[in-house]
């Protein structure tokens, strides 16, 4: 923008949009909102591109918002004639019209896009772990209370975030095991950690396995049959519990293995203490469950 003739108060102008949006977008995505006070649809979408603006930080998107009546030099030079009007602006150049995309999903949608596209520098890492740390928590919590579809919503927002984050790959990994979406979840860990050690990833892998084997919810009333038939059928001890932990009874699952455990510790090289040792660890080895289970086990073996 040529300065020339131009007044104090308009040259400052510039050269405060040269400072806080030009120069951040020589390796940030700036996302521009023109917005006006009096602007209702403008208070509408402001929260929402402030949501869409953290979410992706990480990913090295900033969002600067210019008032179209204190700033209209600037609006002029970009042509608005209606708010809000969004742009996507990287190293100087308009690159995208976001305008008509209202909400957190659409204006989402047209970031991958474009980030895929451009060399967008990402933010740094240490503030993204902390940006997504009290997320993850949030997400734990409601994958703990049984809402694995909202689970995964979370975790596949905190993925677009911290896609690295071994946290966030092994929560949306057993979200999705919980929805019953296992080699989604396999090809996940596959794919961004593959060759982790991280516990959490650990804990991913073990419910991604532990969910393969279970046996389907209509074949659980013959295993137990089984079971009641004969209780030195330890195998069926095995299978059945794995069904169970499926359906989500952590507690029937571990009366049947312990009740395998206490009749022959040894069997198959202990397999079902193994199989008892895998569903602690992916319901967490520090949950309240986990702990009396635990407790159940030592007293069994060595009390």
């Amino acid at each position: 923008m040529a300065t020339l003739g131009m007044s104090a108060a308009d040259r400052e102008a510039i050269e405060a949009f040269r400072r806080d949006v030009v120069e951040p977008s020589m390796t940030k995505l700036v996302i521009l909102d023109f917005w006006a006070e009096w602007c209702g649809p403008c208070k509408a979408l402001g929260p929402v591109l402030d949501a869409v603006a953290e979410r992706y930080a990480a990913r090295g998107v900033v969002l600067r918002k210019l008032d179209v009546d204190k700033e209209k030099m600037i609006a002029a030079q970009f042509q608005v004639r209606s708010i809000p009007t969004v742009y996507a602006l990287f190293q100087g150049q308009l690159v995208a019209d976001l305008t008509n995309y209202r909400t957190e999903a659409q204006l989402s949608q047209a970031l991958d896009e474009i980030l895929r596209q451009l060399p967008v520098e990402a933010g740094e890492p240490a503030d993204a772990a902390a940006d997504v740390a009290p997320l993850i928590g949030m997400g734990e919590e409601v994958l703990d209370s049984g809402d694995a579809e909202r689970a995964a919503s979370i975790f596949t927002q905190l993925f677009d975030m911290a896609p690295d984050n071994p946290a966030v790959i092994a929560g949306l990994a057993r979200a999705l095991v919980a929805l019953g979406r296992i080699e989604d979840a396999e090809a996940l860990i596959e794919a961004h950690a593959a060759d982790s050690t991280d516990a959490a990833i650990t804990r991913a892998r073990t419910a991604v396995s532990l969910a393969k084997d279970a046996q389907p919810a209509d074949e659980l009333d013959g295993l137990r049959a089984q079971v009641a038939a004969d209780p030195d059928d330890h195998q069926a001890h095995i299978d059945l519990a794995g069904g169970l932990m499926a359906a989500g009874d952590r507690d029937g699952a571990a009366d049947l293995l312990l009740r395998s455990i206490a009749r022959d510790r040894e069997w198959n090289d202990g397999a079902a203490r193994q199989k008892l040792l895998q569903l602690m660890q992916v319901v967490g080895l520090e949950d309240p469950w986990a702990s009396a289970t635990r407790r159940r086990l030592s007293a069994l073996l060595f009390g």
